[in-house]
């Protein structure tokens, strides 16, 4: 009689083992083994971590083994499993690998195909075709669009986390609790004290070293050292929490009427303003979406506000970048003036300081909500919905989405929601937000999320002329070293553009996320289908790299950046001055945030900024959805890059007082996860 065993792989999250009972049938292209159960006397079976081997005895042999059937019934109460894999040795010696990596809820079962990758094309037999079939239908009826706010790209149907498929929810919901962890994070860091005191100003500049100094770090005691300094304020608009907002100044807009006489003192090279301009050292700034959002007025005891300033800057000789002139409102008029350097000490600062404040609410909003969170949900709904398992994107996207849904769908429900944390301490709180996500999608497109074509859009690709934004230069080489995995494993696959037209899966998967993740948006030019090889490959690059590095980049040095209050204000007390002669030290502490504000504020940044435990990095695969040598050994050359990578940028930062780390590889997680 001959006999399979069976190796079953339980996972070693928390409650990934089980006490119920687990069945197994095997069906081969000869026949099928009965429905067997999985059991040994005297042992506990299908523990957390544990590597099981059962015998399966058949009639006759059952020929080549297409799928695995797994079905869990109830012992006592509901207990659910997390199986990792099953491997069938054959009565002939033949190992088959059947990856799983998913939970057994209820009395359900799961049908496993063997781990080679298939395009649906290939699949030549009715049984495994219907099999892909009831797999997809399955799926689209449990990952389903919703649009959580009019003119948002849609996420998924679920208003709580635990209304999520328990595949994509977090191990244990307490770790991703927001108001736990924002509660934790300031009783560590020692603000519990100043949490409740809204409407109580700080005294001086130096008062906010009482939330300051029990968690100092090499930047964020750097910024506040040095946060008032123009080359600081200049220097994050290469390489602070939100990079992408410096462009080239080809032309002076008409609404920032800047002129020579009023920059000349602050030009280096005995050029005109216009000469500058042409000779391409000049960059600007523009926050025009922040104009007319509403501020935050959930707190009727404190008035909140926001504008939409225009800043220029200039790159001196010594390729340091210097603010040289600021406007606080998109409408130029004698109640809107333009602040300079030679301005009083306190108005200038003021300025600087509305600056970085507008700075932070386009960065949380747009730049990390926005631009990755939301946008790497809808890539990862788009999957679930229209590739099988066995699909090759499948297995290469399925890292890369990791608990993605499961954030989104916490901070909807505790974070972004009405009356949510956010209101708490964040100026665009209250419903601000909201609107300025649905002004930011109009100018969200496609391109966008590919880096080279982001940053070339921003005429900021030279390096000879700012050779010191490590965010691009670490950014190129991280793109391209993703670009390279992914075209080894699209070329491994796919054969010819003719593979790519003929793979209704993959269209399905690009029609999907277009048609309905960003619901079909004029202005979004997101592709609606592939036609070639190099086409799927920036598509999904784009994907990976949007997933891991970019939110890598935005979201790991937001305590490094945001820790000092003055430096990033999450809200602003006063309306901004109307003209010059007015600021002072009372005028700014009064425009800061409150102890409360800078107490919830902190908190946040420093939950925001923390890996999660066991966080996987980029290159880093422990699930095995791969079993194929190529792809195996393209993932270890993607490692290697990666490793290169990280070296070299470990080794620039050697000595410098602010090493730029945030696109180093081996800071990556492969997952928005935080």
């Amino acid at each position: 009689m001959p006999t399979y065993t069976v190796t079953v792989s339980t996972g070693s999250q928390w409650f990934a083992g089980t006490d119920d009972y687990i069945y197994i049938t095997l069906v081969g292209t000869e026949g099928c083994s009965e429905r067997t159960l999985l059991d040994k006397a005297l042992y506990n079976d299908f523990e957390r971590g544990a590597v099981d081997s059962y015998d399966v005895r058949v009639g006759e042999n059952l020929g080549e083994i297409v799928f695995v059937k797994i079905e869990k019934n109830k012992y006592w109460v509901q207990d659910d499993w997390y199986c990792r894999y099953i491997t069938v040795k054959t009565p002939s010696g033949d190992y088959v690998e059947f990856p799983c990596f998913r939970w057994l809820v209820d009395d359900k079962e799961v049908v496993l195909r063997d781990g080679r990758a298939h395009l649906p094309q290939d699949d030549k037999t009715s049984m495994v075709k219907l099999h892909r079939q009831k797999e997809l239908e399955k799926r689209r009826k449990t990952y389903r669009w919703k649009e959580w706010q009019p003119g948002f790209p849609m996420s998924i149907d679920a208003n709580r986390h635990k209304d999520l498929p328990r595949d994509i929810q977090f191990d244990t919901e307490k770790g991703v609790d927001f108001v736990l962890n924002y509660s934790k994070a300031i009783e560590n860091l020692f603000v519990n004290q100043f949490m409740h005191m809204f409407q109580s100003s700080w005294s001086d500049f130096a008062d906010f070293e009482k939330i300051f100094v029990r968690i100092k770090n090499t930047i964020s005691e750097y910024v506040m050292q040095h946060w008032k300094e123009d080359f600081m304020f200049g220097y994050q608009f290469l390489n602070g929490c939100n990079p992408v907002m410096i462009q080239k100044c080809t032309k002076l807009p008409d609404k920032f009427p800047v002129t020579h006489e009023i920059v000349s003192v602050s030009l280096e090279r005995e050029l005109t303003l216009e000469q500058e301009i042409e000779a391409g050292n000049v960059y600007i700034a523009d926050y025009e979406v922040l104009d007319g959002i509403s501020a935050n007025c959930t707190d009727p005891c404190t008035l909140q506000y926001l504008t939409a300033p225009i800043c220029l800057l200039y790159k001196t000789a010594q390729n340091k970048i210097l603010p040289i002139a600021i406007q606080l409102g998109q409408t130029p008029g004698e109640d809107n003036p333009i602040f300079l350097p030679t301005d009083g000490q306190y108005d200038w600062l003021l300025a600087k300081i509305w600056v970085r404040s507008a700075d932070f609410q386009y960065h949380q909003n747009i730049t990390h909500l926005l631009r990755t969170h939301l946008m790497t949900e809808v890539f990862a709904i788009a999957m679930y919905r229209q590739l099988s398992a066995v699909h090759p994107v499948y297995k290469l996207l399925i890292p890369h989405i990791r608990f993605t849904i499961a954030i989104n769908t916490k901070a909807r429900e505790q974070l972004i929601c009405e009356c949510g944390i956010f209101d708490k301490a964040n100026a665009t709180g209250g419903g601000g937000h909201i609107q300025l996500i649905q002004k930011a999608v109009k100018s969200l497109t496609f391109s966008s999320l590919c880096f080279p074509e982001m940053i070339q859009a921003r005429g900021v690709d030279n390096k000879e002329e700012l050779p010191t934004y490590f965010y691009r230069d670490d950014g190129y080489r991280v793109w391209e070293a993703t670009k390279s995995f992914v075209s080894d494993v699209v070329h491994i696959y796919y054969a010819s553009d003719e593979t790519v037209q003929e793979d209704e899966e993959i269209q399905a998967f690009i029609k999907d996320a277009c048609s309905f993740g960003m619901q079909d948006f004029d202005y979004c030019e997101f592709p609606k289908s592939l036609k070639s090889r190099e086409e799927l490959i920036e598509y999904l690059t784009a994907i990976v790299f949007t997933a891991s590095s970019q939110h890598a980049a935005i979201n790991f040095g937001q305590y490094d950046w945001y820790s000092w209050i003055p430096n990033a204000p999450s809200t602003m007390r006063r309306p901004p001055p109307n003209k010059k002669g007015l600021a002072n030290v009372n005028l700014i502490i009064e425009s800061l945030p409150d102890r409360g504000r800078s107490s919830w504020h902190l908190g946040a940044v420093w939950a925001l900024s923390q890996y999660q435990e066991g966080e996987l990095y980029l290159g880093m695969y422990p699930d095995e959805h791969f079993i194929e040598k190529p792809v195996k050994a393209a993932m270890e050359r993607f490692r290697i890059q990666l490793a290169e990578i990280s070296s070299s940028i470990k080794k620039r930062n050697d000595g410098k007082k602010l090493p730029y780390y945030n696109m180093s590889p081996d800071k990556i997680p492969n997952s928005v996860a935080t």
